[in-house]
């Protein structure tokens, strides 16, 4: 394998490791830190900007394997239909071995070229769901924040109701007992004076 398939190889591997990270079940708090820090760190920005020019390597690698690939199955089907002998051992190693490496790396390099891109998706998707569940937290904040004050509002009221409420039946009770009191002096009251009247008659009548 040449050096640049081996650079693309390579590049390769570190994608596949990259992914695995991306999705392992790690903690919300240490993913928010791990994901702020690869889309806001300077240095992670000037590596995606190489590693963009080096995918357009590797896209120019992929069209020139992919036409090496189609060059090298073109020829052997011509090997075959064109009444040339193909039972030479060598001839047939030599076709296979270029069908192969045609083959090989077309996939690496079609792979690579895949892999950016669902890296590329997979880290947004899931920076969006990491703002996400971060707005969704203050917004529960919030509207807890909300009902408690409107619990408490609502407390205060019906304490100030019910202190209402005991404070007529207070009075009511007091206005109540007053006027128990003064109907029992009212009916003292008449007792004597009809006790009086009474006896001021019985003088009369002797």
């Amino acid at each position: 394998m040449t050096i640049y398939y081996s650079l693309t190889f390579l590049l390769l591997a570190a994608e596949m490791v990259t992914f695995c990270l991306l999705v392992a079940p790690l903690p919300f708090t240490v993913r928010k830190k791990l994901f702020r820090f690869l889309s806001e760190s300077p240095i992670i920005a000037k590596v995606a900007y190489g590693l963009k020019i080096s995918f357009i390597f590797v896209g120019i690698l992929f069209l020139d394997a992919l036409q090496r690939m189609f060059r090298v199955t073109a020829e052997t089907e011509m090997a075959k239909t064109g009444g040339q002998s193909m039972h030479d051992v060598r001839t047939e190693t030599n076709f296979a071995a270029r069908k192969f490496y045609a083959q090989r790396n077309t996939y690496l390099t079609g792979f690579c070229l895949f892999l950016s891109l669902v890296l590329t998706r997979t880290f947004s998707i899931i920076l969006d769901l990491i703002q996400t569940q971060e707005e969704y937290a203050k917004l529960k904040k919030v509207v807890g924040a909300g009902a408690k004050g409107d619990q408490s509002k609502q407390i205060e009221e019906l304490k100030k109701k019910l202190a209402a409420s005991e404070a007529k039946e207070r009075d009511f009770a007091t206005l109540k007992k007053q006027a128990a009191q003064q109907a029992a002096e009212f009916d003292r009251l008449a007792s004597k004076y009809n006790e009086a009247t009474g006896a001021v008659s019985d003088k009369k009548s002797d």
